[in-house]
C-alpha cells in the first residue's frame, strides 16, 4: 500500500461495481430497442400481410365464380338455341370480309390480316325478336381460283353479306356477277346484304353511296356502309340482316304449319308434337318424317 491513503472497499469497489452494471444495463436496453420494433409496427405488418392475402384469395374467388357463371351462362344458351342461321359473306379479295366478321364476331381488329384460303366459319350467338339466334358466319375466299370450291358452301345458307370496296371501282364492278353466282346455288329465299366496308376512308371513296343504292333497289338488296375498323354500322348491318332473315324463316314456318292444319290427316302443333285427327288412315313412316320436319 502507498503512503498516507488507506484503502477502503465502501469508497473503492463499490461505486466501480454500481457504475459497472448500469453500464451493462444500458447496452442491453439499446440493443434491446434497436433489435425489435415496436409492438404497433409488428401488428400494422401482420395485419397489412393478413389483408393483402385475403384480398388476393377473395380476388380469385371472385375470378373463378365469374369464369363459372360465364359458362354457366354459355351451357344454357346453348341449350334453349332457338335457330342456327347460316351466312356467307362473299365478295372480291381484300374488301375487309374476315375484318367484318372478327368485328362483329369478336369486337375486334387485326391489322395483320391475311386473304382467306377456301372457307372459314365463326359464330355469335344473340337474341332477335324475343328469339336466341345462333349465326353461322361463313368467311369465302374472294380470288378466282377458289370459286368452285366455296360455292358448295352457298347451299344452305339463309343469308349473304356481299361486301365492297368503297376505295375500288373494280370490287363494286364485280358485284352483280357475285349476286348471280349467289342466287344460282343459293336457296331463292336468300336474304342479301349488300355492303360498302372501308366507309372511313373518306377522302379515297371512289364509290358514290348514291350509286350503291340504286343497284341495291333494282336486284331488291338491303344496303349498309361500314367501317370495320372503327366498327361503324358493323352491329346494325349484320343484326338487320339477322332480322330479315328471321322474318322469312318465321313466314315460312307459318305457312307450312297452316297448309299441315287444312289436311284432314295430320294436324301439326307447336314443336315436333303430330296429332292424328280421329278416323284418319294410319300414316306411313315417311310421311311421318315428312309432316314432323321443320321448314328452318
Amino acid at each position: 500500500m502507498m503512503a498516507g491513503k488507506q484503502f477502503s472497499p465502501e469508497k473503492n469497489t463499490l461505486p466501480y461495481l454500481v457504475q459497472l452494471i448500469k453500464s451493462r444495463s444500458t447496452k442491453r436496453l439499446v440493443v434491446s430497442q434497436t433489435a425489435s420494433p415496436p409492438p404497433s409496427l409488428l401488428t400494422i405488418y401482420h395485419r397489412s400481410r393478413y389483408r393483402r392475402r385475403h384480398f388476393i384469395t377473395r380476388q380469385r374467388t371472385r375470378k373463378m365464380e365469374e369464369e363459372m357463371k360465364e359458362v354457366a351462362e354459355q351451357i344454357q344458351t346453348q341449350e334453349k338455341i332457338d335457330y342456327v342461321f347460316k351466312v356467307v359473306v362473299i365478295g372480291d379479295s381484300a374488301v375487309g370480309k374476315t375484318q367484318l366478321l372478327g368485328r362483329f364476331t369478336k369486337d375486334e381488329f387485326c391489322f395483320d390480316s391475311k386473304s382467306t384460303i377456301g372457307v372459314e366459319f365463326q359464330t355469335r350467338t344473340l337474341t332477335v325478336k324475343n328469339k336466341v339466334i345462333k349465326a353461322q358466319i361463313w368467311d369465302t375466299a374472294g380470288q378466282e381460283r377458289y370459286r368452285a370450291v366455296t360455292s358448295a358452301y352457298y347451299r344452305g345458307a339463309l343469308g349473304a353479306m356481299l361486301v365492297y370496296d368503297v376505295t375500288k371501282r373494280q370490287t363494286f364492278d364485280h358485284v352483280a356477277r357475285w349476286v348471280d353466282e349467289l342466287r344460282a346455288h343459293a336457296d331463292t329465299s336468300i336474304v342479301i346484304m349488300l355492303v360498302g366496308n372501308k366507309a372511313d376512308l373518306v377522302d379515297l371513296r371512289v364509290i358514290p353511296t348514291e350509286d350503291a343504292i340504286e343497284f341495291a333497289e333494282e336486284q331488291e338488296l338491303f344496303f349498309s356502309e361500314t367501317s370495320a375498323l372503327n366498327g361503324d354500322n358493323v352491329e346494325k348491318a349484320f343484326f338487320r340482316l339477322l332480322e330479315e332473315i328471321h322474318g322469312v324463316v318465321s313466314k315460312k314456318s307459318m305457312e307450312d304449319n297452316g297448309r299441315k292444319a287444312n289436311g284432314n290427316d295430320v294436324l301439326v302443333l307447336k314443336g315436333t308434337k303430330i296429332t292424328v285427327a280421329p278416323g284418319g288412315h294410319e300414316l306411313e313412316t315417311s310421311e311421318l318424317k315428312k309432316g314432323a320436319s321443320c321448314s328452318c
